[in-house]
């Protein structure tokens, strides 16, 4: 119950290359630039379907977390009758799932995914959905009377008119595109972004923990989980990483727990909501996201505006 060794490799050649890891990603660099152009062309050429709702997309250009989920959670509760629409990473189901409505749960986290069950669990007048096709999701949230939506991680959707938020880190190290680096497309890609907003700059995490005991195992399923260095609370005895949105084996977890001789599981709430059966005294690290007003007011300006037209 550990992060795969090829996890952990490519996740050092993203966010912290060595020196040999630049050799490599040279090597790599010319098969980064046909997938960047290929990137480039779809986005270029595709045509943009538009739809009566307003939809707001929140997205980046990395792969990995970059605060998606919490800035979507900060977004939606300020909107009456929000829907919020992902891929549902991680889930067991396939096809179109309702995670909830207007707060009601309707789906377990095996069928949502952990980021869609912690949204709905986390947006108490908002309803949530999940699946591979957006259009179709897209359809329905109108059909259900949606006055806003959400997509989370919608920016490589080029197919769908809306207004365009990127995320970025406050530190970027290789700006390579994939299978190089860390880029899904060309770094000047953020021009195609209606607003472009950067970590400390324009939103700032803040990290509280609930329930800290004396000696906590830190146990956590997100994707280069090295980000959680700066916001870990005194007290932890020991790591454990899994792959991103990686579920929970008790038996193994609790092997683990009575190994470490700790007296809590230090988890995140997107791990918790995985959890919720598990027998362990829980520490949950909760992130919520301080956005700036401005940003704030860009937003709403174009969600008020073009609900108008309808």
């Amino acid at each position: 119950m550990h992060t795969s060794k090829l996890t952990l490799f490519f996740e050092r050649l993203f966010f912290k290359p060595n020196l040999f890891d630049w050799v490599l990603i040279l090597l790599l660099s010319p098969f980064s630039l046909i997938y960047a152009h290929i990137m480039l062309f779809r986005r270029l050429f595709t045509f943009k379907k538009s739809y009566a709702v307003p939809i707001v997309s929140i997205g980046n250009l990395t792969v990995g977390g970059s605060g998606k989920t919490p800035f979507v959670i900060a977004l939606a509760k300020h909107y009456d009758n929000a829907y919020i629409i992902s891929r549902g990473y991680g889930r067991e189901s396939r096809g179109l799932v309702e995670v909830s409505r207007r707060g009601q749960i309707l789906t377990d986290v095996f069928n949502s995914g952990d980021e869609a069950m912690l949204m709905a669990k986390s947006l108490p007048d908002a309803s949530v959905m999940v699946s591979e096709n957006r259009e179709v999701a897209i359809e329905k949230a109108i059909e259900n009377s949606a006055k806003v939506i959400f997509l989370d991680d919608g920016f490589n959707r080029v197919n769908i008119k809306k207004y365009e938020i990127l995320l970025f880190p406050k530190k970027i190290v290789n700006y390579f595109t994939f299978p190089a680096g860390p880029f899904r497309e060309f770094f000047f890609m953020k021009y195609f972004a209606n607003l472009v907003l950067y970590e400390e700059i324009d939103f700032k995490r803040i990290v509280e923990t609930e329930n800290k005991t004396e000696k906590m195992l830190l146990l956590t399923a997100i994707s280069n989980p090295e980000r959680l260095k700066p916001f870990l609370p005194k007290g932890v005895v020991g790591e454990v990483y899994l792959d991103d949105h990686a579920y929970f084996n008790e038996r193994e977890v609790e092997e683990k727990f009575v190994n470490s001789t700790a007296t809590s599981l230090l988890v995140t709430e997107k791990d918790a909501v995985k959890m919720k059966e598990f027998k362990f005294p829980l520490s949950v690290m909760k992130l919520k996201l301080q956005i700036k007003n401005q940003a704030l007011e860009n937003i709403h300006k174009y969600i008020e505006e073009h609900a108008n037209e309808r």
